[in-house]
């Protein structure tokens, strides 16, 4: 219902034509849990039970939807800088929840899950999540379809939903049976335990490498959310396409969860991982042909987008789960997250490209750095070691 390289990004560009304010909001969107996450994970690692935590995330992320319905719904006609302004603090309460909660969410299932059934359990969980997506998708088609509602109300709705479905979502993790982590005695201070992660990256070069190739791999995610945008300026659409879009993202998801279980099932979560790379690396060439043939072909596109989002998903954390042990899950996962740097500058930056290069530009060099990093991926010494 709030999907982030369809729906958020086509609101927010009709609140504000500005790329950098744009790239501004989604960085907060993806970097802010990243940058607190390591300071999450110190405390996190010394918690047992991680379900209430995990609960608690999901309700502010809830109640953030309903912040930004109601001031689109009220202000976004008569002053919409203000409502831009509110998107910044909401968005900050949704992103930081999101990073306590994601943390809690992978150590639970982390203890639900063991080693080698990851990839299938994770294909699973995301064909499932996306079916349902999917009815959302078509919810959202039929809003933005023309005839149908208009701006503000057409959005202020979808928050709304997004709200309502967060608190159900929130109300079954209550019935999961969390087992208690493992966790360390020995409390560190913060200040000591961020002096240890030079030593802990050095000590573990598996872990440093998949650092740096899911850092490289993130300039993919610098632009997911301006291919929209891309398409509205190309060829002048109007708020009725942002569901045909986000229809094909779905229905790429759904069957990427099929390809992505069965290359996991056969092989392991690396694969998936190099595969989803070189995916990203070829959409935004593809962008381009169909920005030049017309919209009926560009939401193709989208589709593989799909596949990108599902396979980061499926590839990336169950592959970290897979490598590290059980003592040391949640200080990595944190770890990962903010070292994840590139995540939180990128999308910002996407938008100072695309202003000073125009998007031909900018879309090949994205291409250029995730068909490179695809090749690094593919060189064991590179990459991570089975």
């Amino acid at each position: 219902m709030i999907d982030l390289n369809t729906v958020l990004p086509s609101l927010i560009a009709e609140l504000i034509d500005s790329k950098i304010i744009f790239g501004l909001l989604y960085s907060m969107i993806l970097g802010v849990p990243r940058l607190f996450n390591i300071i999450f994970s110190h405390y996190l690692s010394y918690v047992k039970y991680k379900k209430k935590i995990l609960i608690t995330g999901i309700y502010l992320r809830a109640f953030s939807f309903f912040g930004l319905a109601l001031t689109t719904y009220y202000y976004g006609k008569s002053n919409p800088l203000m409502v831009v302004f509110f998107f910044f603090v909401l968005i900050f309460i949704f992103s930081i929840s999101g990073g306590f909660a994601s943390l809690s969410y992978n150590e639970i299932i982390a203890k639900l899950t063991t080693k080698g059934d990851r990839e299938k359990i994770f294909a699973a969980k995301q064909f499932v999540a996306s079916i349902m997506a999917f009815t959302g998708g078509l919810i959202v088609k039929y809003i933005f379809s023309p005839g149908k509602l208009t701006f503000p109300n057409n959005y202020s709705i979808l928050l709304i939903i997004g709200f309502v479905g967060l608190i159900i979502a929130a109300f079954s993790f209550w019935f999961i049976d969390e087992e208690p982590s493992v966790v360390n005695n020995n409390k560190l201070r913060l200040s000591t335990f961020l002096k240890k992660v030079p030593g802990i990256l050095k000590s573990d070069p598996t872990f440093l490498k998949f650092v740096i190739i899911e850092n490289m791999s993130s300039f993919s995610l610098m632009i997911l959310p301006f291919y929209i945008v891309y398409a509205k300026d190309t060829f002048q659409l109007s708020s009725q396409y942002v569901g045909t879009f986000l229809i094909f993202q779905i229905t790429g998801m759904i069957l990427s969860n099929i390809f992505w279980g069965y290359i996991g099932n056969r092989s392991n979560a690396r694969n998936i991982v190099k595969i989803c790379i070189l995916i990203g690396g070829i959409i935004p060439i593809l962008a381009l042909i169909a920005g030049r043939i017309g919209p009926e072909v560009y939401k193709y596109l989208f589709f593989l987008i799909g596949f990108v989002v599902s396979g980061r998903k499926i590839g990336f954390t169950p592959y970290l789960l897979d490598i590290t042990s059980h003592n040391k899950r949640t200080i990595y996962l944190g770890i990962r997250d903010s070292l994840n740097i590139l995540i939180i500058i990128l999308p910002l930056m996407g938008g100072l490209l695309i202003n000073l290069l125009g998007y031909t530009l900018t879309f090949l060099m994205v291409s250029i750095i995730m068909i490179f990093t695809f090749f690094i991926s593919k060189n064991d010494r590179c990459m991570l070691l089975n």
